[in-house]
């Protein structure tokens, strides 16, 4: 699970340093709240305390402990994680190679979000010394990929690399420039998932939140919980997480990185360009 969340924020010199979390050891639950003053304030915590930071900085801290109805997202601190975005933030990374640094990025997340939450069975082989106790992915149980066309497509590339058994599922979405509302033009879910599915779904963006609340709420509409729903996300940002978080409680997001900014066309600033064009360089 993640460890250390570290935002892009613009904290004053007093507090910047504890725009981080004090104990690695800790898993980071970001969770987002409304706010009469500021509807962007952000909140994350710590298995001791959470703290509260608005985009402009402001914090205080309560002591409340976390609960599971709550949605979480998790920045996995890996130097890979980290690695990966940075690439896909440079403007002049070719499309080949951001196409490439998409998929591993996806490769990352979806390893950290599976941690604890595949099926298993068990039993005992044989080895060439001896009988060995083991542990196997149910491939009974697949986990089902759902990536939202097309940028998901390169971002859950990989997804099978680690994932042993996998069901995929795609679904088509496009956002009007004008309105930043989300038509689906291409819908291949079944018509219920069987009880209990587990479901990746992969958008790159997360910025208006526009088509990631389109996209949960169709899963639910065809049998799929929050708590069995994972979104994976190279980039993400307030606006949409808090949407996230009043319509969705218990789900949970991974995220290679939460940028402060979603400017008038429904762009995240400093975020990587339009994740589609330069994965597809169309």
């Amino acid at each position: 699970m993640a460890c250390r969340l570290h935002f892009s924020l613009q904290c004053p010199s007093e507090t910047r340093s504890t725009c981080r979390s004090r104990n690695p050891s800790s898993p980071i639950l970001l969770n987002l709240i409304p706010s009469s003053s500021n509807p962007r304030k952000v909140a994350y915590s710590s298995a001791r305390r959470r703290r509260f930071v608005t985009l402009k900085a402001h914090m205080t801290t309560e002591e409340k402990p976390v609960s599971g109805d709550r949605m979480l997202v998790f920045v996995p601190p890996h130097p890979l994680i980290k690695h990966w975005v940075s690439v896909l933030r440079n403007e002049q990374t070719p499309c080949p190679i951001f196409r490439n640094a998409m998929a591993e990025l996806g490769r990352l997340l979806i390893y950290e979000a599976s941690r604890d939450w595949l099926p298993t069975v068990s039993g005992e082989i044989q080895s060439p010394l001896g009988v060995a106790s083991v542990e196997f992915i149910d491939p009974r149980e697949p986990v089902s990929v759902v990536p939202i066309l097309r940028a998901g497509l390169a971002l859950m590339e990989h997804a099978s690399s680690v994932l042993p058994a996998t069901k995929t599922y795609h679904l088509g979405m496009a956002r009007d420039e004008e309105t930043l509302l989300p038509t689906v033009y291409l819908n291949k879910l079944p018509e219920k998932f069987p009880e209990g599915s587990r479901v990746f779904l992969v958008d790159p963006m997360l910025a208006t939140g526009g088509t990631i609340v389109a996209a949960v709420n169709l899963l639910k509409e065809h049998g799929v919980a929050n708590k069995q729903i994972k979104v994976i996300s190279a980039v993400a940002a307030p606006p949409a997480l808090q949407k996230l978080s009043e319509n969705f409680p218990g789900l949970h997001v991974y995220t290679g990185i939460i940028d402060p900014i979603v400017n008038e066309k429904g762009f995240i600033i400093p975020g990587l360009g339009d994740a589609g064009d330069r994965s597809f360089g169309s």
